[in-house]
């Protein structure tokens, strides 16, 4: 079976142009008087973005949704894409957390954003501290995409992950992930599966592995969910912590794309992506951490579910909880200091100690 599409790959990289934020940068004091160039004509509405597919895909619908609202911006020249590699799309023979964790993704992002090169940064929520640089804010999810997880199999054969014969080899990165996976079954292997969407699918195509997991929210947004053998419900497989969902970053001071950003929001999804990220946050989670967490709005209520585990699937500890969508965020922070309760100090102690050899194991590039 191949999955492997070189034209959408194409097609989407060569719609916006590469930028490097290396312009002088401006004092914060004075982006507010910059919404005017020189000339006296307003300047672009500057859209910050990694430069993987599925961040260019994010990118456009972004845009999309702002010219759909706001005339103004379909004029020429009125939005600018300003594409950038972080550390996390340049280092792809480490896992993450041998490289350092999630910030890898957003760094320069933030920089670019705190220095005047762009006006907004677009970003999938996982990949978000639950902390932010001072000077910036993150008010804007767009509605949410199926947050589930997509298993792919070689060859389309195999169904589910309970399936696979023992010892298959599975492409993942994510502890959560190799956590749920080993749980089910200890002899499958999980080996490292970094870079962009088409790059893990093509080595499922060259045989690399058995199989592959990857969100389906990435793979409809490139129109790619084809690809997908089985959509993964939760009870199959946890999905991430703000898994499917896009939020917009801007400074915190910059009145005009706060104006605009705040017309897209989507205020469901920005309670439960709330909700998840306070989980997240009570449990200090680090990417030697396997952490699932979901929250949905049902019949006017917030429902959480929240996991952790060893990353060899050996202990897990689960919790589920609902309230008023009002009280996401406490609902969140309870879980987390539940499942901080449940697990004990020594459990955590035992991922800080960690090296990250001991917690992947011998990982494949």
């Amino acid at each position: 079976m191949k999955f492997f599409n070189a034209v959408s790959v194409l097609a989407l990289a060569g719609s916006a142009s590469a930028f490097t934020p290396s312009q002088p940068a401006f004092s914060r004091a004075q982006s507010t008087a910059l919404f005017m160039a020189e000339e006296g004509e307003v300047k672009p509405l500057r859209i910050g973005t990694r430069g993987s597919p599925l961040a260019l895909a994010q990118a456009y619908e972004t845009r999309r949704r702002l010219q759909e609202i706001f005339p103004e911006l379909c004029e020429d020249g009125a939005l600018e894409i300003c594409v950038m590699k972080t550390q996390g799309d340049m280092i792809l023979d480490k896992s993450l957390m041998e490289l350092g964790g999630k910030g890898l993704f957003t760094k320069e992002l933030d920089t670019a954003l705190l220095g005047d090169e762009v006006d907004i940064c677009v970003h999938s929520m996982k990949d978000v501290p639950t902390w932010l640089p001072e000077g910036t804010i993150l008010p804007c999810n767009l509605p949410r995409e199926d947050t589930n997880d997509a298993f792919i199999h070689k060859d389309g054969s195999v169904k589910r992950i309970e399936d696979l014969p023992d010892n298959s080899v599975i492409g993942t990165a994510s502890l959560r992930r190799q956590a749920q996976i080993q749980a089910k079954n200890p002899t499958l292997k999980c080996v490292n599966f970094r870079g962009n969407v088409q790059t893990r699918l093509r080595k499922l195509d060259d045989g690399v592995v058995d199989a592959t997991l990857l969100a389906i929210a990435g793979l409809k947004r490139m129109d790619m969910d084809d690809c997908a053998t089985a959509v993964l419900d939760w009870d199959e497989m946890l999905p991430a912590v703000a898994q499917g969902a896009i939020g917009i970053q801007c400074r915190d001071d910059d009145e005009r794309s706060l104006k605009y950003i705040d017309a897209l929001n989507h205020p469901e999804t920005k309670a439960c992506v709330d909700c998840e990220r306070a989980f997240l946050e009570a449990l200090d989670g680090n990417c030697k951490t396997p952490i699932a967490g979901q929250a949905r709005i049902i019949d006017g209520k917030i429902k959480f579910r929240g996991l952790i585990a060893m990353p060899d699937g050996s202990v897990k500890y689960e919790t589920e909880s609902e309230g008023e969508v009002d009280d996401a965020k406490e609902i969140g922070r309870k879980a987390g200091e539940e499942l901080k309760e449940q697990a004990g100090e020594k459990f955590f102690e035992m991922m800080v100690e960690m090296s990250p050899q001991q917690v992947i194991g011998q990982l494949t590039k």
